[in-house]
């Protein structure tokens, strides 16, 4: 028992590394999670792996080539549960079994069908120790759009807005209007560069002509597909989103016999088209969330306008809200946002609160 506590404690603190070093490369692994893997022998880490661009190869495969024979007699820390099943590859957890590892630490258990308790049960099987769901909690929000993809068949949507200090995201006609400041503009990018899809209504693209891009230094390159939602297709072809569809993906979602003209000219600029449902003139937003899961969508950001917005909250399909709430006030005529930190649905309970500069960000996930 004596050493059972430093033992813990070495668990926790190996674990949130690789739970750290797992953000490295979200949003940027296809369908496959961002998943990260630590080798440690003799309390140092001598093998580190991240889910390599677009999927393959997974951690435990480049922690283990890169641990090289000290993996014999080490301990394995994975975020999330290794595969069990066969494909191009062997298993991974067959991979830490034929390196010799002595002990397992996982974190996220894995929902998918073809591993769920099964990675464990080949290791318990080779005699390997295991122990699960250290740092659970942490390493699952971490995967959050890869799980909620596989448990909900959806992606993971977040919801983001900008609000006043009187609650207010804009002012009707007036296109965008600065609300937060450059600290937490910058946050905003980040977050872009994390998820696999940005959406807007076209009431914000055309008022707005937003680019819906990652413009961090050095960070260009992450920038998300965007999607605006656009039945009848009344995007401009001389936008900021059509002239850059060629080199970030542009996806519209239309019904299928809207504005055939407009359709060829959007096509010659790079865009993609969503073949969706309008009931009632309306997106069928839940509908919309199955093809993009299909099409590997794991994280969606909604960034607006308010209908946009209050729609996504009407369905239920919202996960988590990102508020940045800025110091300043825009007045009676400035348009209410749907949601804010004095109104939040139910369900949602407070995750975190930070400061950007002279913004406040307040994060609520869904229970």
């Amino acid at each position: 028992m004596a050493g059972r506590a430093p033992r813990e404690a070495d668990d926790r603190r190996f674990m949130a590394a690789a739970i750290r070093l797992s953000r490295r490369h979200r949003g940027l692994t296809g369908t496959n999670p961002s998943v990260a893997t630590l080798i440690v022998a003799d309390g140092r880490i001598v093998g580190r792996g991240v889910t390599a661009l677009g999927g393959r190869p997974h951690a435990e495969t480049q922690a283990l080539e890169e641990a090289g024979p000290r993996a014999r007699g080490a301990t394995a820390y994975v975020t999330l549960e290794p595969c069990a099943h066969h494909g191009r590859t062997p298993p991974c957890a067959e991979a830490l079994v034929a390196a010799g590892v002595r002990r397992v630490v996982g974190a996220a258990s894995d929902p998918d069908p073809r591993v769920s308790g099964g990675g464990y049960a080949i290791l318990r099987a080779a005699g390997i120790e295991v122990r699960e769901n250290v740092l659970a909690e942490a390493a699952a929000d971490m995967l959050r759009g890869y799980l909620t993809r596989a448990v909900r068949r959806r992606p993971e949507v977040i919801l983001k807005l900008a609000l006043s200090a009187d609650g207010k995201i804009g002012i009707a006609g007036r296109g965008q209007v600065p609300i937060t400041g450059p600290v937490a503009r910058r946050q905003v990018h980040m977050m872009r560069a994390e998820v696999d899809a940005i959406l807007v209504g076209i009431g914000t693209a055309l008022a707005d002509d937003p680019a819906l891009t990652c413009r961090l230094p050095g960070l260009e390159a992450r920038s998300p597909a965007r999607i605006v939602l656009d039945r009848r297709l009344r995007l401009p072809t001389d936008g900021k989103l059509a002239r850059s569809a060629h080199e970030v993906p542009l996806l519209l979602a239309a019904e299928g016999a809207a504005a055939p003209q407009r359709r060829a000219a959007l096509a010659a600029c790079g865009a993609e088209f969503l073949a969706v449902e309008a009931p009632g003139g309306r997106i069928a937003l839940p509908e919309l969330m199955e093809d993009l899961a299909a099409r590997g969508v794991s994280s969606l950001m909604v960034e607006g306008g308010a209908l946009t917005a209050q729609s996504f909250l009407a369905e239920g399909l919202v996960d988590r809200l990102s508020l940045f709430v800025g110091p300043g006030e825009i007045g009676p005529q400035g348009i209410a946002s749907p949601v804010g930190p004095g109104n939040i649905p139910a369900g949602f309970g407070k995750r975190r609160e930070d400061r950007f500069g002279e913004d406040v960000h307040f994060e609520y996930v869904r229970a």
